[in-house]
């Protein structure tokens, strides 16, 4: 198979390349040169944000693209448009988030979706996602479109900034506010477990959205911070703290206190996503403790601190704040 991956050096587009390469696929990447690139791919430059920034795509043809644009949709539908007759599929990594708020979440993929165009400039993430599928869906067409719509990615490579912020906490000992209730069902994917199921769903010709997430209640908030406990060999206590006490002391959930949603609303959203579809269709998602202590495997391998997006605001609730509310 012959692979064109838009990025590609960084979390999920890096774990699509790896997957790729380590099936002795044709890999080529287009990305800014920002990061070092992996062996074995063939590497173009290009910046997409930039006017000709698409020019080293001129000629070539591969079977499929992968794509996982998050910013203006205009980007992606300048890419597809200018693939469309030189590639056989389109996989666009979308998200969970262009489903309307409030979501039907039994809906699953027939769900209301939020209002966008392809043609959008800047817009909000939602919107920017829901705008690069119909992009996609436009100059593919929808039977060779793909559109992975993923919850919560976790993993080695992470630059958002959630698990990394937890081990690294965790890590660093003494009495930790742990967001209760410990039982709380979590739901999310491991990138690697995304990348492996793309690629065979490209090579199989599915279409079509899916929801591409581990069922509900793959793992639970103490079995998460159990784990990060565990995988970093820490003497860190946990100290399980109501959503009453956290939201007292003004502490923003997802935020402040990553992976976290306490019960409600935002929880149904974040972690109650129905995913048979890509079940159904050979999804398989490895355990909590494995995507622990292989992404705190690849934070201590790093020369410095991880990679952090500077679109998304830095996570994590300050050592001030916790501490008072773990002495009240």
């Amino acid at each position: 198979m012959r692979l064109l991956m838009l990025g590609g050096s960084g979390f999920v587009g890096r774990s699509v390349v790896d997957e790729a390469l380590e099936r002795g696929w044709e890999v080529t990447m287009l990305h800014r040169g920002t990061r070092r690139p992996p062996a074995g791919a063939t590497v173009l430059h290009g910046d997409r944000t930039a006017p000709g920034g698409l020019a080293a795509l001129g000629e070539g043809e591969w079977d499929l693209v992968v794509d996982t644009w998050s910013a203006r949709p205009s980007a992606v539908r300048d890419a597809a448009g200018l693939l469309a007759d030189r590639v056989g599929r389109y996989v666009y990594v979308s998200s969970c988030s262009v489903y309307a708020d409030p979501a039907a979440y039994e809906a699953a993929e027939n769900g209301p979706l939020v209002d966008a165009s392809p043609d959008d400039g800047e817009v909000p993430y939602p919107e920017a996602k829901r705008g690069g599928e119909l992009a996609a869906t436009a100059a593919f067409g929808p039977d060779r479109s793909l559109l992975l719509r993923a919850g919560l990615i976790l993993g080695p490579g992470e630059d958002v900034g959630r698990l990394t912020w937890w081990l690294n906490r965790i890590a660093r000992g003494g009495p930790v506010l742990a967001p209760g209730p410990s039982d709380l069902p979590l739901q999310l994917i491991d990138t690697r477990d995304l990348a492996i199921w793309a690629l065979d769903a490209a090579e199989r010709g599915l279409s079509g959205p899916y929801n591409l997430i581990s069922r509900p209640g793959h793992t639970t908030m103490g079995e998460l911070l159990t784990a990060c406990v565990a995988a970093t060999g820490s003497d860190a206590e946990l100290r399980w703290t109501s959503p009453e006490r956290i939201a007292a002391a003004g502490i923003a959930p997802w935020t402040e206190l990553p992976i976290w949603a306490p019960p409600g609303e935002l929880h149904e959203f974040a972690h109650r996503r129905r995913s048979d579809k890509a079940l159904a269709a050979g999804l398989a998602c490895r355990p909590i403790a494995a995507t622990v202590a292989d992404t705190w495997a690849w934070l201590r391998s790093l020369d410095g601190p991880a990679p952090q997006r500077t679109d998304r605001p830095a996570p994590g609730v300050s050592p001030e704040v916790e501490a008072a509310v773990l002495a009240k």
